[in-house]
């Protein structure tokens, strides 16, 4: 999980490279072209490698056994509907996923009004998403030895350490560097919550499980910032980092209230 949670984390990272680029061009709109290109190259991809097969049939290509049914495969969507460890998990990742799309675009607007940064600024973001990738990677013996209940409230900690240094010590330089590695230490949150959905649901609500939380993550991605945006635009850029800092908070509560068995 954790090597293909990198590969996104490669993607974010590249994102910001090529869009600070194109942002010092006059048809700065040109980069969605390039997000275009890699949307296509994504879809065909997918059906290359699936091809329409469906998960059984995906499942006894790699000789593994047919995933249970269970007892009530015709109420599947009324048991994801009524599992409350579901919906906390997906909150959980609607926070988590929210928080590094705020990262990733507001800490950058942060750096160069508060900070005094430049253009140039617009590569913290590619920092963020870097320390993302490598984190999912590097740090997979750290989950291998506490675990993914530890390892999110680890980790979760010490990235809101980070946090507020971004927010309080005014360095351009050291925020930059602190939002790097809250990156590092963010990245294989996701995973973590991922294996532990794994573990706690039963095998044949996986995919509506997983379908149900990968979508509020989306969700969370584009209602987080959003908010963020919002009271910064009343209360000044200034209380971004507050903001983000509260929801990291809130991340961590949500974490406490996911049971260790249904």
């Amino acid at each position: 999980m954790g090597y293909v949670q990198a590969a996104y984390g490669a993607g974010i990272f590249a994102a910001p490279l090529v869009s600070t680029q194109f942002a010092q061009l006059q048809h700065w709109s040109f980069h969605y072209l390039v997000s275009l290109g890699l949307a296509i190259s994504n879809i065909l991809i997918l059906f290359l490698v699936f091809r329409g097969k469906t998960q059984d049939e995906c499942l006894a290509q790699l000789g593994q056994a047919e995933v249970d049914k269970g007892p009530s495969s015709h109420s599947h969507m009324r048991q994801v509907l009524t599992m409350k460890a579901l919906h906390i998990m997906a909150l959980f990742l609607f926070v988590h996923v929210g928080i590094g799309v705020a990262i990733a675009g507001w800490t950058v607007s942060f750096m160069i009004t508060v900070r005094g940064g430049g253009p140039s600024a617009g590569y913290i973001a590619a920092g963020f998403a870097g320390g993302v990738t490598l984190g999912r990677i590097v740090l997979i013996w750290v989950n291998k030895k506490i675990g993914e209940n530890r390892g999110v409230y680890v980790y979760s900690l010490v990235a809101i350490g980070l946090q507020l240094v971004v927010w309080l010590v005014p360095s351009l330089i050291g925020g930059a560097i602190s939002v790097a590695f809250v990156g590092l230490l963010s990245g294989p949150i996701y995973p973590l919550a991922l294996n532990r959905a794994a573990k706690l649901f039963p095998p044949w609500l996986l995919t509506a499980t997983m379908s149900w939380m990968a979508a509020m993550a989306t969700v969370g991605g584009a209602v987080v910032p959003f908010v963020a945006g919002a009271i910064s635009s009343k209360a000044g850029i200034k209380s971004v980092e507050p903001v983000i800092l509260a929801m990291m908070v809130t991340m961590l509560f949500l974490w406490m209230l996911v049971p260790k068995h249904l």
